[in-house]
């Protein structure tokens, strides 16, 4: 798993980054630099989706942290699929302005990963969390609660960054992944868990408390 934190820009980044710049550059030499304006603007577009800042880890062991920035757009009670279990489900919907790394919501195990091919659905509608693309991991706690969080891509999201397996370890804000241009995160719960955020509340990753464990 590759180390954290990375300096101010997602290492994800850098390759779009060399290249908008290179581009910039190349266009401002051959016509001039008016005609370079439009891609210095889509540089600063790369610039601010792709950054990737520290964060404070509030709370104790119990209260489950953000996985992603954005806002709030699902807390129901339904049926957790990856691990077949009745859950709470809180969803965050990422737009393209938000930082678009992923974070470990809980201290825990790797107990499964599961990654589903599927559509690109608008991803603050209810029914991407099943029709989406998307990966899945299940963490088992110290005190064996089990958490799941899974990546839905999408309208305009074409990629969905992993990077951890069975086994690992996470700590709670933990950088764990990232999704490229707009999609959101389900996160499944113990169903005895109490929610300490409300539909429409915008949360920044591993900075804002969910819930808290049961």
């Amino acid at each position: 798993m590759p180390s954290y934190p990375h300096p101010i820009i997602a290492r994800e980044g850098w390759p779009f980054l060399a290249v908008s710049i290179a581009a910039a550059l190349a266009v401002g030499w051959l016509a001039g630099g008016a005609w370079s304006v439009p891609l210095w603007i889509w540089t600063l577009f790369v610039l601010q989706f792709f950054r990737d800042p520290a964060r404070p880890i509030p709370g104790t062991t119990k209260d489950v942290l953000s996985p992603a920035d954005g806002r709030i757009v699902a807390i129901q009670k339904t049926h957790d699929p990856y691990v077949d279990r009745e859950a709470l489900k809180i969803s965050v919907f990422m737009n393209v302005f938000n930082v678009h790394s992923n974070r470990s919501p809980v201290d825990g195990e790797v107990k499964g990963c599961w990654y589903h091919a599927g559509s690109f659905l608008n991803a603050a509608l209810d029914k991407a969390s099943l029709e989406n693309e998307r990966n899945a991991i299940w963490l088992r706690t110290p005190d064996g609660q089990d958490v799941t969080s899974v990546q839905v891509a999408g309208l305009i999201a074409r990629r969905i960054l992993c990077y951890v397996k069975g086994g690992d370890v996470l700590t709670r804000g933990q950088r764990y992944g990232f999704i490229r241009f707009g999609s959101r995160v389900d996160v499944y719960l113990p169903p005895e868990s109490q929610a300490r955020v409300t539909i429409g509340e915008k949360v920044s990753s591993s900075a804002t408390i969910l819930a808290e464990l049961p």
